[in-house]
């Protein structure tokens, strides 16, 4: 008895950890495209469902997918920027239509994904990551405001709520230790919504009117639709997430003493290629794994695949329970945005992090960070730069994160791939 109750606390410990990550990203891609409460609340829990089927479709191990490591899922925060471009201009079943075939083609070039990492060294990850995190500021501070057309946009209450709640996660962040520190941002958005809750700026209308229990519904959303510039936007954004995926397995690998072989790292890319096909049917999200939940597991000691496996039961339990997830779409926009800086703000450094080896040993690879940045974030700032050109050629200039994306890997081919005369000699 005493085992199954540390097992479930250990579980729990888990499930907090990636808890603020799992609900944040469909807060935040929920709320850009204008889903309602009822809407909001569905595509909450179907994504808490779906962080336990992809976790546990990856612990698990047969011959054809899952890696058999104990690895937790999320959504990845690398398809924020992206959903939220895709469907304010092309709508949202252009969104799970552009997951449903980038699904499938992580499932297709499972097999051969370590040959296509050579065009995904850190200097091109690095890039995109980091233009990834500085087209989501302009969102975070939307956001900190009290949201795009609110009526009380910016005001005191507000702006006070967003510093209030930054400052409260910094705070955290710098003066405790452990566990903690680690869900430093969702005990900053629970204090950040107490807080508002006693300045009346809290509406429990959501969670009153959810029901207790609900069976998941696939194309929820409606019938997916297929375009070329958002197919080919959530394809990029699935190769980025398998190479994060790959730093993880080994990380894995070496802490639980499995030797990761070729085949481990097929099966897993195939793990997360059908969490991924999966995540856009039932109008839910790409996953990928969650490094958080690394950390926690080195911190714990716990290294077993069953709490990881109670991990993913629990998730999906929770999944099931909308007044539960109901909670999470009351908080309010200027709490999400004090957080958001936070969170963005990581991913940047996240992005510098992977680029700084790269700076310093090729002055080469400054020039591919320095234009493809600068493309990424130019095209943000003013997307009507190439509204001249054909359509077919606007697939790769629709919108900043494309376009820095695919600079970085041209260029990176050029740079780094075509051997130079001076080389040749």
């Amino acid at each position: 008895m005493n085992g199954i109750l540390k097992n479930t606390a250990l579980g729990i410990q888990h499930v907090l950890a990636m808890y603020a990550g799992a609900v944040i990203v469909p807060l935040i891609v929920g709320g850009a495209i204008g889903l309602n409460p009822e809407e909001l609340t569905y595509l909450v829990a179907i994504d808490i469902l779906m962080c336990g089927v992809a976790t546990i479709l990856q612990v698990m191990s047969n011959r054809f997918f899952g890696i058999g490591l104990p690895v937790v899922l999320g959504c990845t925060f690398t398809a924020v920027g992206p959903m939220i471009a895709i469907g304010g201009e092309y709508g949202v079943s252009a969104i799970y239509g552009a997951i449903i075939v980038s699904g499938i083609f992580i499932v297709l070039i499972s097999g051969i994904f370590g040959r296509l990492v050579m065009f995904f060294p850190p200097v091109v990850t690095g890039s995109v990551v980091t233009i990834i995190g500085i087209t989501l500021i302009p969102v975070a501070i939307n956001n900190m405001g009290g949201g795009q057309g609110a009526s009380d946009f910016g005001s005191v209450s507000n702006i006070s709520l967003a510093f209030g709640t930054l400052l409260f996660i910094v705070l955290l962040y710098r003066f405790s230790t452990g566990f903690l520190k680690a869900i430093s941002i969702l005990l900053g958005i629970i204090a950040g919504t107490v807080a508002a809750v006693f300045m009346g700026k809290v509406d429990f209308t959501p969670v009153i009117k959810a029901d207790f229990f609900h069976m998941v519904q696939p194309f929820y959303f409606g019938t997916p639709t297929f375009e070329w510039a958002p197919i080919f936007t959530m394809i990029l954004v699935a190769m980025v997430s398998l190479v994060e995926s790959t730093g993880v397995y080994f990380a894995l690998g070496d802490i639980v003493g499995k030797k990761i072989e070729k085949e481990d790292l097929s099966k897993g890319y195939r793990a997360e290629g059908i969490a991924v096909l999966l995540g856009g049917i039932f109008n839910a999200f790409p996953y990928t794994t969650f490094s958080q939940n690394v950390g926690l597991m080195q911190m714990s000691g716990v290294k077993t695949k069953n709490i990881i496996y109670i991990t993913g039961a629990m998730l999906i339990t929770l999944g099931f329970i909308p007044k539960i997830a109901a909670i999470t779409t009351i908080i309010p926009e200027s709490v999400l945005g004090g957080a958001m800086i936070a969170m963005f703000g990581m991913v940047v450094a996240q992005g510098i992090k992977m680029l700084s080896t790269t700076v310093s040993n090729s002055q080469d690879n400054s020039m591919i960070i320095a234009c493809s940045i600068g493309m990424g974030l130019g095209v943000t700032v003013v997307p009507d730069l190439f509204v001249a050109l054909p359509s077919s050629f606007q697939i790769l200039t629709s919108n900043g994160i494309v376009a820095g994306s695919v600079t970085a890997i041209v260029l990176n081919i050029i740079f780094n791939m075509i051997p130079s005369r001076k080389k040749q000699v």
